[in-house]
């Protein structure tokens, strides 16, 4: 039986803004799993765009995002509709939901927290990767399909393999029309990839499929500039659940973590 195309956007962007918290998907935010949906990896930057947007603060920062994925994210239009679930003077949590064909698709949820100067004793244990000169160019299309992938430009470092690999992506293509997204939603609205950069086994027929129900990111520092870089590993356990992690870098070094749950279903051929 054959699905259906939505009706998408053009331009060099992943979503137009049709005002008033609605938008349009691009071929740019096209899943790899199925040709008619989104790729979660932009629908979560465009979230966390809502998110940065709510009732904005300058005494915080969005230090923790969590991202349920309640089915299949529709191409074409979608609403976004944020709220305050817990406000605070140190502490709040934010709500972002995406809609799409009457349903709830994505419901995210950031922590904001008070920010203060503590260099005296900051510190980091998360090792560095090489930086994106050190590495070699990397066609991402060649494994996935979809309009997100051939979006990227990707480098990968020495010692890749299947369930373990450090890669590099940026993209020209900005959020929306608007092209005036902070780089923290532009970074986020990448860190879903890191679940197919290095799989332990090839995606599509007589195989697996292994789609993340979540994504969980948390960030110690607030990333900067146009790479992302993903330290990454990906675990399958005996009983059909898989769990891929992956330490984030921006060019100045290591910032956060990200947590993907994964679901593993054997293919036909």
């Amino acid at each position: 039986m054959s699905i259906e195309l939505p009706d998408l956007a053009e331009g060099d962007f992943y979503y137009e803004s049709l005002g008033g918290g609605r938008f349009r998907s691009t071929i740019h935010a096209q899943g790899a799993w199925n040709p008619h949906e989104q790729h979660m990896a932009p629908a979560s930057g465009i979230l966390a765009d809502a998110l940065l947007r709510h009732e904005p603060r300058d005494d915080v920062r969005m230090a923790r995002l969590s991202y349920e994925i309640l089915g299949l994210i529709p191409g074409g239009e979608f609403e976004i509709t944020t709220t305050t679930l817990r406000p605070g003077r140190t502490i709040e949590l934010v709500q972002a939901e995406l809609s799409a064909a009457g349903r709830v698709a994505i419901r995210a949820t950031a922590w904001r927290m008070a920010t203060s100067d503590t260099s005296a004793v900051a510190a980091v244990e998360d090792a560095a990767m090489p930086a994106p000169d050190e590495c070699k160019p990397w066609d991402g299309a060649s494994v996935w399909p979809g309009g997100y992938i051939r979006s990227l430009e990707m480098r990968i470092a020495e010692g890749h393999r299947a369930g373990s690999g450090k890669v590099w992506i940026r993209t020209e293509h900005p959020l929306t029309d608007a092209a005036d997204s902070p780089d923290v939603a532009r970074l986020v609205g990448l860190v879903d990839t890191a679940n197919g950069i290095a799989a332990r086994v090839s995606p599509g027929k007589n195989s697996y499929i292994f789609p993340n129900l979540d994504l969980q990111i948390h960030m110690y520092r607030e990333p900067a500039g146009q790479w992302l870089g993903l330290d990454n590993l990906v675990s399958f356990g005996t009983d059909g659940i898989g769990l891929t992690s992956t330490v984030l870098h921006d060019i100045s070094g290591p910032f956060g973590r990200a947590e993907q749950i994964l679901t593993l279903r054997k293919t036909d051929g």
